[in-house]
């Protein structure tokens, strides 16, 4: 069994603020006597779900080409955090991260992707101390960054990236429970840029 948790990406979906909404049309259409739809898009890159490659923070790191695709295929756990006011290293005590060293957090029960949230927890340091020493290769978060919404440093995507741990915004955690799954989310292959969608699937 597969279950999605990638944000539904329409109009409507919430940009960052100042980013490039998601707006879509068509420059062909069989209904007008064309052969085939033919539909076009345009959004930043960190619309929806998506991973930031280094390059978004960091003017010499590597861009999406550059990532290394097992880090988002394999074990993972998807951690409970719903009303925490910060994520750290307690979250994660007693958990075999090892075995399964992409770790997804579920901070709110239920999310609105049209909504731009501004208050959410957030990484401590001794987490992402914690999720290096245990070989954690991915973290993903339900929220629309790994830092606050009003960092200006991004410290924590760079301790990540310092950590060798790639990271994931705007998952859809809501029906999710806590537990072991297997990771499926491959980004698309935007290879100069900074960012890029994906399809994040577990498999139960």
């Amino acid at each position: 069994m597969l279950l999605d948790i990638s944000q539904p990406v329409t109009p409507a979906t919430a940009a960052w603020p100042g980013d490039e909404p998601f707006s879509c049309g068509w420059t062909a259409i069989l209904a007008q006597g064309a052969s085939v739809n033919v539909g076009w898009t345009r959004a930043s890159a960190h619309v929806g779900t998506h991973v930031d490659a280094p390059y978004h923070f960091d003017a010499r790191g590597a861009r999406v080409g550059g990532l290394a695709l097992d880090a988002f295929v394999g074990p993972a756990l998807v951690v409970d955090a719903v009303g925490r006011s910060s994520l750290g290293a307690s979250l994660f005590a007693g958990l075999d991260l090892a075995a399964a060293p992409r770790v997804l957090v579920k901070t709110r029960a239920h999310s609105d992707p049209t909504a731009f949230e501004k208050r959410f927890p957030v990484l401590t340091p001794d987490a992402i101390a914690l999720l290096r020493r245990a070989g954690v290769r991915l973290v993903g978060v339900d929220q629309a960054s790994v830092d606050p919404w009003d960092s200006k440093d991004l410290a924590i995507h760079h301790a990540l990236a310092a950590a060798g741990i790639v990271n994931v915004e705007n998952l859809r955690l809501d029906d999710v429970n806590a537990g072991r799954y297997e990771l499926l989310a491959a980004p698309v292959n935007w290879v100069d840029m900074d960012a890029a969608p994906l399809r994040a699937l577990l498999r139960i």
